[in-house]
């Protein structure tokens, strides 16, 4: 059974020709009345998927810590600009803002800011953060001036990509067009991108939006200090291979399954992103288990364990889910964009 954004799709592919990947995945997640992230909340066992805020408070609580220790490192401004993007539900918001608040100074400084394009989301942040000044954006190039501090968790991820595929006579873009109903990859005409190696018919991903945002983030960071946090699923290194993956209901699922009410992402390339933001300077990329192994999250678990010991159960086994290899562990990955004077940030390699 078809969708009403799949039969508007279909007729805009017979009418004007195959659509490139991105306007593919644009559509799919934020056409203005049947995309995937304007009239749902998708986040929970309810919907298709769970975030990190939404497995544990311990993963927002230690970021506020480790922004609070960067905003010292910063020289402690009387103000900075606080940018949350695709703050989901305003979990990981509140659980930060708790956190920061056991830095007084600290927590007044803050001027938060949520980049958010969903409807349906800004409305369960509204809810959730009802009683604090919050400022929502539709875009980040709209943040006031000032020093900035930005935390973008899965955010990247579900930006348009641009898909190549090798063949004999060099890189092709990857254009969705139809097989009679059906929706199929076709070639499209030869391009010129800078990629890796790679042998005929594989497949390299460009997110010239995630590049855009990188680098006006690189830009801003550079002349008004500040730092940014990335964590997301991803590779360190620039990479052929295909990652445009699709879950619906907590399931993986074809990447044509149902658009418009499917999830669609892709893997960030981290390397990528880090040449985008030039002249900030970029951390060396680690596991997100490895960054909050080092801000000390399996001695909040025990703490809190003992604090609610008919929990403590639970709250071990959110940690580990968190941490583990097999878990969310390995998958994710962090790294911050830096002022090129601010030292290193707990938790990152050089």
């Amino acid at each position: 059974m078809s969708t009403p954004l799949g039969l508007l799709l279909r007729q805009r592919i017979r009418d004007s020709g195959p659509l490139s990947v991105a306007d593919f995945m644009g559509q799919c997640l934020s056409h203005p009345e049947w995309g995937y992230y304007i009239g749902r909340d998708p986040l929970g066992r309810a919907g298709d998927f769970i975030t990190a805020p939404e497995i544990s408070q311990m993963f927002g609580e230690l970021l506020g810590l480790w922004a609070a220790v960067v905003w010292q490192a910063m020289g402690e401004p009387a103000e900075v600009v606080l940018a949350e993007l695709g703050p989901g539900r305003g979990t990981l918001m509140s659980d930060f803002l708790r956190a920061a608040a056991q830095l007084a100074p600290f927590r007044k400084a803050l001027r938060i800011h949520l980049v958010e394009t969903s409807p349906a989301l800004r409305l369960r942040q509204q809810q959730l953060l009802k009683d604090l000044p919050v400022v929502w954006l539709e875009r980040v190039e709209e943040l006031p001036a000032g020093p900035l501090m930005v935390v973008a968790n899965e955010f990247f991820d579900a930006l348009p990509i641009h898909q190549y595929v090798n063949r004999d006579d060099g890189w092709h873009e990857r254009l969705v067009g139809l097989d009679g109903d059906d929706f199929v990859f076709v070639d499209g005409t030869t391009a010129t991108i800078d990629a890796p190696p790679a042998a005929e018919g594989d497949i390299f991903e460009i997110n010239p939006t995630a590049r855009d945002i990188a680098q006006w983030l690189g830009q801003r960071l550079a002349t008004e200090g500040g730092a940014a946090l990335v964590i997301d699923y991803g590779h360190p290194t620039s990479a052929v291979g295909d990652t445009l993956q699709a879950v619906h209901r907590h399931q993986m699922v074809p990447v044509f399954h149902r658009p418009g009410e499917t999830d669609l992402t892709a893997h960030l390339d981290f390397q990528a992103l880090a040449a985008a933001a030039r002249p900030a300077n970029a951390t060396k990329v680690v596991s997100q288990g490895t960054f909050l192994r080092s801000l000390g999250i399996e001695l909040r678990a025990d703490r809190l364990g003992a604090g609610a010991p008919d929990k403590a159960d639970e709250i071990a086994s959110a940690c580990r889910r968190l941490i583990d290899p097999a878990g969310m562990g390995n998958l994710f990955k962090a790294m911050a964009l830096l002022d090129p004077g601010l030292n290193l940030p707990p938790g990152l390699p050089s």
